[in-house]
């Protein structure tokens, strides 16, 4: 006899993974893979976008084969992927050319050109404002430097909604990636070509992005292909998925107005539910939620457990695959907070809001060895949330007065999340469950088809309370906020020369 399962799919700029649930939430089985990723440039990010459908494709085959063993029977699929970006494919769904990741800053002079007045409305319009990873940012770029590519351009996707054409044929999109864009007006819940209209496209691309969806609304079945290259039933349902911030933090169990999600993966991601109404909370962007009476507020940033991962890759010789990341983390509890004087600025993937900004140590010396270094990025990480929450805080968007979900590599690590708690100067709730963006996005099916939904709850956590270190790290925010005001010109002269060295 079978038992039902639900699949979620999390596409991430480092990691990809499938991974199963029963009809009450609990993770069956999960597999991942390195997501195909390739730095061009410090600034210029691309996707194989071919390698990536493989990439999932080979997973789902792999779960499907430990499904079946322990005698279980997908029902659904659900993709959550990264937001932003652009997966630009043609008429027949192939690619025009890579995909460009979220993290890529090669569009910035575009949107340094757009006036402060019209970064504005698009915000006022849309919950989120202009930034060199959009996708109508990034159309833009294409028309100006990839003119084939942009005129064999028939559909722009994300990269979730890539994944979902790869298993349906079927081209898609849903609210949350395409308000997250700066696409949707949150009035009319329509398209709006304010963004295109910002960087001087015609209103007429509108028609490349693909009808609007529900997150757990159903695009169609599993096609004839996709199923014979990984095992599941062809015609099995597959949704419109969401954006990986959206998917975590319902994963997370964040859905209630006012609750905070503090997510460490490659991105910072710090979100606040909030009303889905207009003016929206003036934040970086603002993702509908599945609830359409909500969406998440936040502040988000290629700034956070990056900086971890490269740590762990400069440690080890050329070729290597690296320190792991466990390792580093131990070395770095038996160093003592505040890193013995060494301050680090989390910006190896560069910032939307400092986009000339590079990782940074300040104050390094012979006493420092690799436990500081990674002391020191871990409390940078934490300090640049800090500030992206402040914001927050800053922006209008209502706090409900609970504990703060902390999710991610953060989450995972005794030390990290001790580190957060003392930092931010209030307990947070350590999200120990797996895979969170495959568990949300896979939430979301019980009720597209139908089943009976459970109780999906968020799953273990352990509340973390601020510690005797709040001290110290209230004396390194003041440090660290006045070091980065005083980084600008160092690093416009670095990324002046690294340029000229370009070519």
């Amino acid at each position: 006899m079978t038992a039902v399962c639900y699949i979620g799919v999390d596409v991430g700029l480092t990691a990809t993974k499938a991974a199963a649930f029963d009809p009450a939430g609990r993770e069956i089985a999960v597999v991942h893979a390195r997501t195909p990723r390739t730095s061009v440039t410090a600034h210029r990010h691309d996707v194989d976008m071919d390698g990536l459908a493989e990439t999932v494709l080979s997973l789902l085959g792999e779960l499907a084969g430990r499904l079946a063993a322990e005698g279980y029977a997908p029902a659904g699929i659900g993709v959550a992927g990264h937001g932003n970006g652009i997966y630009p494919v043609d008429a027949e769904l192939r690619p025009v050319g890579p995909a460009i990741a979220s993290s890529d800053s090669r569009a910035q002079p575009i949107v340094d050109a757009i006036p402060a007045e019209d970064a504005r409305r698009l915000a006022l319009e849309t919950g989120s404002i202009p930034w060199a990873a959009q996708p109508a940012v990034l159309l833009r770029w294409l028309h100006d430097h990839a003119p084939e590519a942009y005129a064999a351009t028939r559909w722009v996707l994300s990269c979730k909604d890539w994944v979902t054409a790869q298993l349906t044929g079927v081209p898609s999109a849903d609210y949350s990636d395409a308000s997250a864009f700066g696409m949707v007006a949150l009035d009319t819940r329509a398209y709006s070509p304010t963004a295109l209209e910002l960087v001087g496209l015609p209103a007429g691309d509108l028609e490349r992005f693909p009808a609007l969806r529900q997150s757990g609304e159903v695009v169609a079945g599993l096609s004839a292909r996709a199923a014979a290259r990984t095992g599941l039933p062809e015609g099995l349902p597959v949704i419109a998925g969401c954006m990986d911030c959206v998917a975590a933090t319902l994963g997370a169990g964040g859905r209630g107005l006012g609750e905070v999600t503090i997510i460490v993966g490659t991105w910072a991601i710090n979100g606040v539910v909030v009303p889905a109404r207009t003016p929206a909370p003036e934040v970086t962007l603002s993702a509908l939620m599945p609830d359409p009476g909500t969406m998440l507020a936040m502040e988000v940033a290629p700034t956070s457990a990056a900086n971890l991962e490269w740590l762990a890759c400069a440690a080890a010789p050329h070729g290597d695959a690296g320190v792991p990341a466990a390792e580093l983390l131990r070395e770095a509890a038996a160093v003592p907070p505040g890193a013995e004087g060494l301050l680090f600025f989390p910006f190896v993937n560069g910032a939307p809001e400092h986009p000339e900004a590079s990782g940074t140590f300040l104050g390094i010396s012979t006493l420092h060895r690799r436990g500081h270094l990674t002391r020191a990025v871990i409390e940078g990480v934490a300090q640049y949330h800090r500030m992206q929450l402040d914001r927050v805080l800053a922006s209008g968007a209502g706090i409900a007065d609970r504990p703060w979900r902390l999710a991610g590599g953060g989450a995972r690590s005794e030390v990290w999340a001790q580190i957060f708690a003392d930092v931010l100067g209030r307990p947070v709730l350590r999200q120990l469950t797996s895979e969170l963006g495959a568990r949300g996005v896979a939430s979301l099916l019980p009720e597209a088809l139908g089943h009976d939904r459970g109780s999906w709850a968020a799953g273990e956590d352990l509340c973390v309370h601020p510690g005797p270190d709040r001290e110290v790290y209230l004396r390194q925010a003041e440090l660290f906020e006045r070091c980065l005001g005083g980084m600008v010109a160092p690093w416009t002269e670095v990324e002046r020369y690294r340029r000229a060295a370009d070519g």
